[in-house]
């Protein structure tokens, strides 16, 4: 298995969680009081997910002696 693989399992696994918070979520009984634990949990749940979803598909910059800050341009030689 490569890490191409393993990061395309884990997206798919990340976005079945989502989904199933999300149905979590949609059926849970009303009403529902600000200070219900469960569920803000589950919100704050599905935040996370989303956020390291972002994460996977988000382009990260490495600094190089030649680009040491994003944006600063590429040197060629």
């Amino acid at each position: 298995m490569t890490h191409d693989d393993c990061l395309t399992v884990a997206r798919a696994e990340l976005q079945l969680a989502r989904q199933l918070i999300q149905d979590e979520i949609r059926a849970y009984p009303t009403p529902i009081s600000g200070c219900d634990a469960q569920f803000n949990h589950l919100i704050g749940l599905r935040g996370s997910v989303a956020e390291a979803l972002r994460a996977l598909e988000a382009p990260r910059f490495v600094a190089t002696p030649r680009t040491p800050a994003p944006g600063a341009g590429i040197e060629s030689r």
